[in-house]
């Protein structure tokens, strides 16, 4: 059985959703580098070890991710979990784990990267907004797409509304590519693009607003 680590910032919304989704892996630890992130709580309950490395710690990014590097290898994880880990990772992390390390983003990549993605969404007037799965690479935000969630943008959406209906999808996809990646059904190949050996399903159009 594959094994992960989680890396988590805070509330731990998504490493909840993970933990709850039987997922065909063993999560070995749970990483904070806040030691008041509410997720920890949230790994304790479920039995999981957790560790906290407070990046205030450190002089600088690549000390920080040095130590956060040794910290993981110590579990032997195949793969890395991004859940709300609110650090910009260093090349050199970034490298070590290349194509074992994944993140959630909420928008539709490769629009929005960075923060305050809702808001941006509803200043720019977008109809469809989303969330994204992706592999992490050192181009922040650009990594090689695993799966995407759209939903409509309504007209009285704030961010707050928006960011929770896209969070209802993060709930969902996140937990669905990593079970693929825990069972092999999903990759990055030798050109650095996401291949996959499963069926793909026939989806339907999400059109925002509705035609009539």
């Amino acid at each position: 059985m594959k094994k992960i680590v989680i890396l988590i910032s805070s509330r731990g919304s998504n490493l909840q959703a993970l933990l709850e989704a039987n997922l065909p892996c063993r999560v070995a630890a749970v990483i904070s580098n806040r030691a008041d992130a509410q997720g920890l709580e949230i790994a304790r309950k479920h039995g999981i070890q957790t560790a906290v490395l407070s990046h205030k710690d450190f002089s600088d990014r690549a000390a920080f991710d040095a130590a956060l590097a040794a910290t993981v290898d110590g579990y032997a994880p195949d793969f890395v979990v991004l859940a709300g880990f609110m650090r910009i990772l260093t090349a050199e992390f970034v490298g070590r784990y290349a194509g074992r390390l994944v993140n959630i983003h909420p928008s539709l990549l490769p629009a929005y990267p960075g923060i305050d993605t809702h808001q941006r969404a509803l200043q720019d007037g977008i109809k469809i907004h989303g969330c994204t799965v992706h592999f992490v690479t050192a181009d922040l935000d650009h990594g090689p797409i695993i799966i995407q969630a759209a939903v409509p943008v309504l007209c009285d959406d704030t961010p707050q509304s928006l960011s929770a209906r896209v969070l209802c999808e993060e709930h969902r996809v996140y937990p669905q590519a990593v079970r693929w990646l825990c069972r092999n059904q999903v990759w990055l190949d030798k050109a650095g693009r996401v291949a996959s050996d499963r069926l793909e399903q026939p989806g339907s159009a999400l059109i925002s607003p509705g035609l009539e």
